[in-house]
């Protein structure tokens, strides 16, 4: 069957980008996604219903791609990249923390030719996506599908209370909205996660919407590659239990994600020439740019023992407050982030890690740097769409990056200082003093300790003609090719210095429009 549009990929941008466009009952949409579909609340598993619930990461879970990547030269062990691979993707899966990015995030991708994503341009967009249940200013949305919210202080978590008296007490802001466009500082984290439920996009916006009877919604279902018919993207070849499948379209729309999305196009010939001659795969558009400029948000974290008796987060949400600051010397504000965070049993845990924890229950300081000047770069490695890429994330390869996360450790160590901390800490894990004697010794931790936020972002980065590695336009249009597009973070010209989830619902909803 042949549809108007074919979009690969049933996460945050997919399943917004599918509501949206299938609006139109005239237009027939046709949302391909590789993992399992689950149509109504009650047959979510709990692993993805409860936002407590940490297992669907784990590197076992069959939601999860469970990716390794290359944080640094000298990581002897690989990070574990968890991706969700179910309906509603990474989103169904996550740490629900709905922070979008800073203002000058996106006026920096419109400085670089793309105008049409200034922050005063989307914001529109990021009201109409959201119902902010706390907040009700120009800033915020009263009537979208996703609902945000802040967990009140009286029920924060001892850590977190502790952690927002050192913070305060050190100079550093209250801030009671961390999506005001002004803000930073201490405080709650916005959350997607009210009565404890995770609320994906496929929950907020595809589960309204199935009834309709011009979207179609397939599962478990591989994409292999893009056909083309000369430069015009006209199908995709498909693998649906075991079986090849041959899915043609008007326009195809990758939203497969900041890995998969770079992956498929090499798979189907689009992407640096040498890269895909080494594979043996025909070229159809030499593309240097898709799978360069990989971004992230690299973190490392201070292991604490918690003393006996203390409360440690169960059912509660993993992670409610948190602090954003500007390291010293820089000139990007908000450019670092701290939250504390605390677990007990196997199905806890920080969401960021992507695993079960090693231990039964701890406490800790997690550090982040948002704007960090190294990228790395994702490659096939090989022509077999089953294979995972080579994901090479390249982190502190600038002094400046392992500079600003030294000073967050020692941020850290300062803030664990503050009276509150003492009835809850028994004595840190991790850094060890040995660790933290030099700035060389703290370097070489970094190095080996240092894993991914699962933010991975711009690896078909959107940009004008003049600029040789722009993979899309600023309409997400592939560029030299016809009636392909990719809509997702991998569009995204550097990360943003949030959380991307509601990233990645914006830029679904502001390309929606384009689209006809």
């Amino acid at each position: 069957m042949r549809y108007d549009v074919v979009i690969i990929g049933g996460g945050s941008a997919g399943c917004t980008l599918a509501a949206r466009l299938s609006e139109d009952r005239n237009r027939s949409v046709l949302l391909l996604e590789a993992g399992p579909d689950y149509p109504d609340l009650e047959r979510l598993p709990d692993e993805l219903k409860l936002g407590h619930r940490q297992e669907a990461s784990d590197i076992n879970s069959p939601f999860n791609w469970a990716y390794l990547g290359q944080g640094t030269t000298e990581q002897k062990t690989p990070m574990q990249v968890a991706r969700g691979k179910v309906i509603g993707g990474s989103g169904s899966v996550n740490g629900q923390v709905f922070l979008r990015g800073l203002p000058e995030d996106y006026d920096d991708w419109a400085a670089e030719g793309n105008g049409e994503w200034s922050f005063v341009n989307l914001l529109p967009f990021f009201r109409k996506l959201e119902t902010d249940l706390d907040v009700r200013d120009d800033f915020h949305g009263i009537d979208g599908p996703i609902p945000v919210w802040r967990l009140p202080r009286e029920q924060w978590l001892p850590v977190n209370e502790a952690f927002h008296q050192a913070t305060v007490a050190a100079g550093f802001f209250e801030d009671p909205d961390m999506n005001n466009p002004d803000s930073t500082g201490t405080g709650a984290m916005p959350m997607n996660n009210p009565d404890g439920i995770r609320i994906s996009a496929s929950l907020a916006y595809l589960n309204p919407n199935r009834r309709r009877l011009n979207l179609t919604i397939k599962a478990d279902v591989l994409a292999h590659r893009i056909i083309f018919d000369g430069d015009r993207a006209v199908g995709v070849d498909v693998e649906s239990r075991g079986e090849m499948f041959i899915v043609e379209g008007s326009e195809i729309i990758l939203c497969a994600g900041g890995i998969a999305s770079p992956q498929l196009l090499l798979l189907s010939g689009v992407g640096p020439a040498a890269h895909l001659r080494e594979l043996g795969i025909p070229l159809v558009k030499d593309l240097p740019g898709v799978g360069q400029n990989l971004r992230d948000h690299p973190l490392v974290t201070v292991e604490l023992e918690p003393r006996d008796g203390v409360r440690l987060a169960t059912v509660e949400p993993r992670i409610q407050t948190g602090l954003r600051y500007t390291a010293q010397g820089s000139e990007s504000r908000n450019d670092m982030q701290l939250f504390p965070s605390s677990f007990t049993g196997l199905r806890a845990g920080d969401p960021l890690q992507g695993r079960s924890p090693d231990r039964p229950q701890g406490m800790r300081i997690t550090c982040i740097l948002k704007l960090a000047d190294s990228a790395g770069e994702l490659t096939l490695n090989s022509s077999d769409p089953r294979e995972p890429p080579r994901l090479e994330y390249r982190y502190f390869e600038t002094e400046w990056d392992r500079r600003r996360m030294r000073e967050a450790i020692h941020l850290s160590l300062n803030l664990l200082e503050h009276p509150a901390f003492g009835p809850l800490v028994e004595r840190r894990l991790s850094p060890t003093g040995d660790d933290l004697a030099t700035d060389d010794a703290l370097d070489a931790w970094l190095r080996q300790n240092v894993a991914t936020t699962q933010h991975t972002s711009g690896t078909c980065k959107m940009g004008p003609e003049s600029d040789p590695m722009a993979v899309v336009d600023q309409r997400c249009r592939v560029r030299g090719l016809r009636n392909l597009r990719v809509v997702d973070l991998s569009i995204c010209p550097n990360v943003v210095r949030a959380n991307t989830n509601a990233t990645a619902i914006v830029i679904a909803e502001r390309a929606a429009g384009w689209i006809s």
